[in-house]
């Protein structure tokens, strides 16, 4: 059987911690201490840092980003399933998507990660792991553990982030997109994703762990996917922000949020 015909047995896990991590945004030299919030019985937990930490003060600079995130129960009940899955970035990051080659949803489905690469490798901006609890009538509960690749695309006319998440132990993949969207407040960008019923076995995510880099050219010129400012003022030489936010809408209508501040040096 094609990897494709079980995407719906445990893939849906596997695409809700895709859509953890989302996709993308926020990284770091060292890893800073992590935070953790609580709904009931739900914790979720999110932590990362960008490199290099010195950066210019108005000029955006490359970064490299890694974030890794979870979800637990405080009893270690069966997690909750995830519907929604929202990622939001600060407004001193910028996402730089002009030339860089995009990869079509449809090229990346039923497909192993070599596949994948081997029709989409231009497209790449990232890669990490993801971890899911798969609940199927009658079973009992199992983990699923996944290789994870993101690529650059649109979807709808949008700019989005296309997460593949393959699982070689239960032949799984999943593609899963994150529409990249701007809002006000300090999280001036967004990549967020629906976890609909139709994915099969309901996602019930773990945790990721994601690392976001890319260089590329365009017209001559060197260009980052991602970049960054340290926009503090004169004589300062080191500031913090809000560097990340992870919020996840659980089955009953519920959200669950958790954000990390970061410093950076001008």
């Amino acid at each position: 059987m094609s990897p494709g015909g079980l995407a719906g047995r445990a893939g849906t896990s596997a695409l809700c911690a895709v859509a953890a991590v989302a996709l993308l945004a926020g990284l770091g030299a060292g890893i800073a201490r992590g935070e953790r919030s609580q709904y009931g019985n739900v914790i979720a937990s999110l932590r990362g840092g960008f490199s290099p930490i010195k950066l210019p003060r108005r000029e955006p600079a490359p970064v490299r980003v890694h974030l890794e995130g979870s979800l637990e129960t405080a009893d270690g009940q069966t997690l909750p399933r995830v519907t929604e899955i929202e990622l939001g970035l600060p407004v001193q990051g910028i996402i730089n998507t002009r030339g860089l080659p995009t990869c079509p949803l449809s090229r990346l489905r039923d497909t192993t990660p070599k596949q994948a690469l081997q029709v989409c490798e231009g497209a790449l901006v990232g890669s990490g792991k993801i971890e899911a609890e798969v609940l199927l009538p009658d079973q009992t509960p199992f983990r699923v553990d996944a290789d994870l690749l993101a690529f650059n695309g649109r979807l709808g006319g949008q700019r989005a982030v296309f997460l593949h998440a393959f699982a070689l132990k239960q032949l799984t993949v999943i593609v899963l997109p994150f529409v990249i969207s701007h809002a006000n407040g300090r999280f001036g960008t967004r990549l967020s994703a629906v976890l609909s019923r139709e994915l099969g076995p309901w996602p019930h995510f773990a945790r990721f762990d994601m690392t976001f880099a890319r260089q590329f050219s365009y017209r001559g010129k060197s260009h980052s996917y991602l970049s960054a400012a340290c926009p503090i003022p004169p004589r300062v030489t080191t500031g913090y922000f809000s560097f990340a936010r992870s919020t996840y809408t659980l089955e009953d209508g519920s959200k669950i949020e958790t954000g990390i501040t970061r410093s950076c040096h001008a």
